[in-house]
């Protein structure tokens, strides 16, 4: 098969500026949150797309969606593609969206050509991997490589205390199959970096080796509620204060790991949130990341040695999230690298700064990642931005690699 193939650039661009339209926000990205009506409405839509362009759409017990194109070798596993359509509730419109769209593409492309593959091309929309309504991030494709159990996914709740098991009856898409029977050979994703490599470095595509480990953590801070004006200074027991100590120790351990460890406190709840009452409970959460689990087990002993040492507030800690560092597959990674090469676009091996549902399958399938550039890196935005060309050029790359992958997965005759 040529590497001269190329997809249709207009046609990608237009559907992901359709699929954001879906809960679209005045500032321009989407706030369209797993298990929603808007969620729902994405999912109607992608089906549909799918359906038109021939595949068989099914999905599993968690929602995972899986639309297959057939291919000549009824005994290849198929080459999957994918990523996911939920957003941050202040999301841009690329990330996730564009690497499932670009596996529509690829789909579209394959048609237009006339070409059957070897083996069989899968589009798959992971649920939740965002994490934003249902902690942790990459529930569902976490599930599918057998990190999290199925129970464990159900009895999430959201901020409402609404369980994701509901949630998902509520839209209809609890379906039957055991999520992780779906069976595939490899995987591919396409995403923008979310960072400001490629776009520092004037370079196209990001050929991903790996992603960073993580450890994710709730903390309660307990204090006690006091009248603000009436109690001294002197032995109070501030949950804030004490907090606001752990939250800047979040940011020391972060740049004692550096130059890969950051730390972030994402979420921060106080109580009872009132100006003339000194806080009595404080309810935070804190991200730690690094690509070597060494140093982040470093991080973690250094965040523990710091909750030991307060004494003013009670402080409960619970890590609800390790995981590790991954290193994609060598040939994966080789058949994105060999596409940029042949197209002659600039790439970098880099490893991924972010958590993607490839992290989570790379434990289970084959798997490598696309990346292509994003204004100012920035993500988790509503101004997030990817250029139309460098869209176009990652969904070359990604349908290249997906028809040497194809290749390889069918048996030989």
């Amino acid at each position: 098969m040529s590497s001269n193939h190329r997809i249709n650039g207009a046609r990608l661009w237009q559907s992901i500026m359709e699929m954001a339209k879906i809960d679209a926000l005045p500032g321009g990205g989407c706030g369209r949150l797993t298990l929603t009506d808007g969620d729902l409405k994405a999912r109607e839509l992608f089906t549909r797309w799918c359906e038109d362009a021939g595949c068989t759409v099914t999905y599993d017990r968690l929602g995972n969606m899986f639309a297959r194109r057939e291919g000549r070798d009824p005994d290849a596993l198929p080459v999957a593609i994918g990523s996911h359509l939920d957003t941050q509730p202040h999301g841009g419109k690329f990330d996730g969206i564009f690497g499932v769209l670009a596996g529509l593409e690829v789909v579209r492309t394959l048609n237009d050509l006339g070409l059957e593959t070897d083996a069989p091309i899968e589009i798959v929309n992971w649920t939740n991997e965002e994490g934003a309504r249902f902690a942790p991030a990459m529930l569902c494709s976490g599930v599918y490589a057998g990190l999290f159990d199925l129970d464990f996914a159900l009895s999430r709740e959201d901020a409402d205390g609404l369980r994701f098991g509901d949630a998902l009856e509520r839209i209809g898409y609890a379906g039957t199959e055991a999520c992780g029977d779906n069976k595939f050979g490899a995987f591919l994703e396409a995403h923008i970096e979310q960072g400001p490599v490629l776009e520092h470095h004037g370079e196209v595509i990001g050929v991903v080796t790996g992603g960073q480990g993580q450890r994710w953590y709730d903390v309660t801070v307990t204090g006690r509620d006091a009248h603000s004006g009436s109690t001294p200074m002197p032995g109070r027991s501030d949950a804030l204060v004490a907090a606001a100590r752990l939250i800047q120790a979040v940011q020391h351990i972060a740049l004692d790991n550096g130059p890969d460890g950051v730390g972030t406190v994402g979420e921060l709840h106080v109580n009872p949130n009132s100006r003339n009452t000194i806080p009595g409970e404080v309810r935070f959460t804190i991200d730690f990341r690094h690509p070597d689990d060494e140093v982040l087990s470093v991080m973690d002993t250094s965040l523990l040695a710091q909750v030991g040492a307060e004494k003013d507030a009670k402080v409960e800690l619970e890590m609800i999230w390790h995981n590790p560092p991954v290193r994609f597959d060598t040939a994966c990674v080789d058949a994105i690298e060999t596409a940029a090469e042949a197209q002659k676009l600039p790439y970098r091996r880099m490893v991924s700064g972010a958590g993607h549902d490839a992290c989570q399958v790379a434990r289970k399938v084959p798997t490598a990642m696309v990346f292509v550039p994003c204004r100012d890196g920035l993500s988790h935005n509503e101004a997030e931005w990817a250029e139309p060309e460098h869209l176009e050029a990652g969904c070359n790359v990604l349908l290249q690699a997906a028809l040497t992958l194809s290749r390889q997965m069918a048996p030989a005759s």
